[in-house]
Formats: structure tokens, sequence, C-alpha cells
């Protein structure tokens, strides 16, 4: 067999290896997916177990975002710190009807529409007065593509009171729970969480929003928050199995 017979022979024998055997594509990393975060608030008197408020809230992405990733980056900065309340989420019309004003989540610096009250939920600071009743949780199922974020907070019978850290009204609650006054500084109809802040307390970036029926803190009764924000990935569901 010629050299130019040969040459041939070669160059059918490497096409029929590459129909046999075909080059495989270079198998890429699956980097479709995302990040679903939603939350829940429950209001609720923890001594009759009336529940006021059972609903969900809205979040506030970019602040979140960051949030986020100041956390995964080991930096102290914007974690939850606080639960701010206030009394600006809704109105009243002359014929008694209530308007709910939109969740404020669309700036950077958005904050509730009249914060009157927060309270430290962060159990590690040292600045959280009572950390057994005011604190947060993580809660995870191995296996799951999930996890909560559950912070409780705790408002005793005698707080807001004129020396709480964290009253920006400078009033004392009602001793009563039988005000007509919807616009009474106490009466709180939306509520958020806010990050930690080097500039100070009270001071972080809101992080999620809620505007709910009108619930009124006095003196004669406890109420107690239990908000859930869950993290959750969408890689697998995206994967379709």
């Amino acid at each position: 067999m010629d050299k130019q017979a040969i040459n041939k022979h070669m160059e059918e024998n490497k096409q029929e290896q590459q129909v046999t055997n075909p080059q495989q594509p270079e198998k890429k990393p699956d980097e479709k997916g995302g990040i679903y975060l939603q939350g829940h608030i429950k209001i609720f008197d923890p001594q009759s177990g009336e529940i006021f408020v059972n609903k969900r809230n809205a979040i506030h992405y970019e602040n979140i975002s960051e949030a986020m990733a100041y956390s995964l980056g080991n930096k102290s900065r914007n974690f939850i710190f606080e639960m701010h309340f206030g009394n600006g989420g809704t109105t009243v019309d002359p014929t008694g009807v209530i308007n709910y004003l939109p969740a404020n989540t669309k700036t950077q610096n958005s904050d509730l529409y009249n914060p009157t009250f927060y309270k430290n939920v962060d159990d590690t600071s040292t600045k959280n007065l009572d950390p057994l009743r005011n604190k947060i949780e993580i809660r995870h199922v191995p296996g799951t593509v999930y996890s909560d974020v559950l912070i409780t907070c705790l408002l005793d019978y005698g707080e807001p009171n004129l020396s709480s850290p964290g009253n920006l009204a400078g009033q004392t609650q009602s001793p009563f729970d039988n005000s007509q006054n919807l616009d009474s500084v106490f009466v709180f109809d939306e509520l958020g969480l806010k990050g930690y802040s080097d500039a100070g307390d009270g001071l972080g970036k809101l992080l999620t929003h809620v505007i709910f029926h009108p619930v009124q803190k006095s003196s004669n009764r406890l109420i107690q928050i239990e908000y859930t924000v869950r993290i959750q990935t969408i890689t697998n569901l995206a994967a379709g199995g």
C-alpha cells in the first residue's frame, strides 16, 4: 500500500471514529437558579391567644440583598437588629372606611410612614434588655432548600413607656385598649425590620415592611410578634429534578 493510500485509509478511520464516538460537549455547571424570599407576620396576645394580625409582608429586595451579601462576607452590618412600629400606614375617610397605604420598599432610605417605637430583637446584643423574649432563631430542616429566620418580639405590659429606649414619640401608652382614636401614637398599623447600622440605634436600613389593621398597645395587654422571613433557593426547582 503506497503512502497516498495509507493517508486515505487513516483519514477514513478518523472520520468513522468521529461518527461512532462524537465529541461530547463540555458539561457546564448549573448556574440557573435564584433565591425566593417571603415574609409572614403574626401579632397576638400570648395570654389570651387572641390573634390580631396574621398575614404576609413586603420584602425590601434591594436592602435585604445587601444584608445577605454582608452576612455571607462576614461583615458586621445590616443584619436584623430591630423591630420598628408605626401608626402611619392607614387613613380613615369620613365614613369610617380604613384605607391601607402601600408598603415602603422602593428606595434604600425607605422607612415606616410614621415610626413611633422600636425594640432591639438581636439576642446577642448587649442593648437587648430581654433577650429571652426578644430574639432571632434560625430554623432549617436537613434535606430541604429553605431556611426560616424567626424574629420574636414581646411588648410587655409596661411598654412603651417614657423611659423605653426606642420610644420615638416621647409619650406613654394608654391604660386600656379602648381608644377610639386610630391616630394615637401607639395604635400601630405598620411594622418593619431594620438592620444594624454603625450610625446608631434606629438608623439601619429597612428590610421588610407590612401594613395592617390598627392594633392598640396599652398597659392592660401583652402583644407578641412572630415575624418569619423564609429564604429559599430555587435551583433544584429550576433544574426539574
